[in-house]
């Protein structure tokens, strides 16, 4: 219930004011209007009105009279009547209030699937005459958060365990072997699984500086550089796999975006290597950079598997991966995209994807145009 911490004793003091303001029994509609402050003389002490008080609080507050009667919602708790949430809210709220004037304490979350899906959690408390009150806060990105730090806590466990039991597994086996050729193929195996580990360990690293944005500089950054160091990047992958990189009109040398350039060339390079490891070999990467008043937009495309509509909406996830034993054969870390999307924000950007499965993925890039490229 972190939504009420430090809010109990102000809003109990509200509203042992406005049950006693309003008397015992209210009519069952009664819903009071915080009136505005009345104007005071210059220098003369000022008394905030405690219904305006409580209704600017986040926290939705529903207060009935002994009679059972509802005395006071404030703004908050107004704001779900016309909603198609308002039935199961008032149906819980109800039930609440009327274990509480009998003086029970509770809780309850609602789970409201909407859409907007939407988690509210109500607190309910018994005042003093039989008057009982119900708070509501809405914790549905709490419940996000708590599930993707849920799910960073299972995946990290998975992508660093795998590793090193496969370490441990090498090194008994290669303790008793004596066949020179065995030894050799145990011990490039070893190194395979310690760069895995390295690899999700850096990436690890990266994205925790980027989301915290320690280091974070600016200045005005070149995309074209970008592109090239890109593709310079993954050139090599892209030469085993048989994956031509190219570049769709011209790269203005004037495109220019006021940025972090280690950021953009991580973002970019991101990018980039997905679209070669998820190309079939044969297969065109294309890049292009373009105008979209008041943005410069970076566009990254292949002919690749394509990614499945379900998982669009999950993909910049971190450890989220659509193909889980094809990311193990092209050694990444599910870490990537997430690398891109906190880039994104961190340039007041947005990165977007289509895709269609079997015919590959286009990734965009869009970031505010710099001063030199804003005219």
């Amino acid at each position: 219930m972190w939504w009420m911490a430090g809010a109990a004793g102000l809003v109990g003091l509200a509203i042992g004011a406005l049950l006693g303001r309003r008397g015992a029994h209210p009519g069952p509609t009664a819903v009071p209007t915080p009136r505005p402050a009345a104007a005071s003389p210059a220098g003369a002490n000022e008394q905030p009105d405690l219904a305006q008080v409580v209704d600017t609080h986040p926290a939705g507050v529903v207060v009935a009279d002994r009679g059972g009667r509802v005395a006071y919602r404030n703004a908050a708790a107004a704001a779900f009547a016309g909603t198609h949430a308002a039935v199961l809210i008032d149906a819980a709220v109800d039930r609440h209030l009327a274990a509480a004037r009998q003086g029970t304490c509770g809780q309850e979350v609602v789970e409201l699937h909407g859409p907007p899906k939407q988690v509210v959690e109500l607190v309910s408390r018994p005042l003093p005459g039989g008057a009982a009150v119900v708070f509501l806060g809405d914790i549905t990105e709490q419940r996000r958060v708590d599930r993707v730090r849920t799910d960073f806590v299972a995946n990290i466990s998975h992508e660093l365990k795998t590793p090193i039991g496969a370490l441990a597994v090498l090194a008994e086996t290669l303790a008793d072997e004596h066949d020179p050729a065995v030894a050799a193929r145990l011990v490039n195996r070893i190194q395979a699984e310690a760069d895995r580990a390295t690899r999700t360990i850096d990436d690890l690293t990266e994205l925790s500086r980027i989301e915290s944005g320690a280091g974070l500089t600016r200045a005005p950054v070149p995309l074209a550089g970008v592109l090239r160091a890109a593709a310079e990047r993954v050139g090599e992958l892209a030469d085993r796999r048989r994956i031509g990189i190219s570049t769709l009109g011209e790269v203005p040398d004037g495109a220019v975006v006021d940025g972090d350039r280690a950021q953009l060339e991580s973002a970019v390079g991101n990018l980039v290597e997905n679209a070669v490891k998820y190309s079939e070999p044969g297969g065109q990467v294309q890049l292009r950079l373009r105008r979209a008043a008041p943005w410069v937009e970076i566009m990254v495309a292949d002919q690749g598997v394509g990614i499945p509509q379900r998982d669009l909406d999950r993909i910049f996830e971190r450890f989220y991966r659509v193909d889980r034993a094809r990311s193990r054969d092209t050694g990444g870390t599910g870490l990537g995209l997430s690398i891109v999307r906190h880039v994104a924000t961190n340039h007041g950007g947005e990165v977007t994807v289509t895709s269609t499965e079997g015919e590959g993925s286009t990734f965009v890039l869009r970031l505010p145009a710099g001063p030199e490229h804003a005219a």
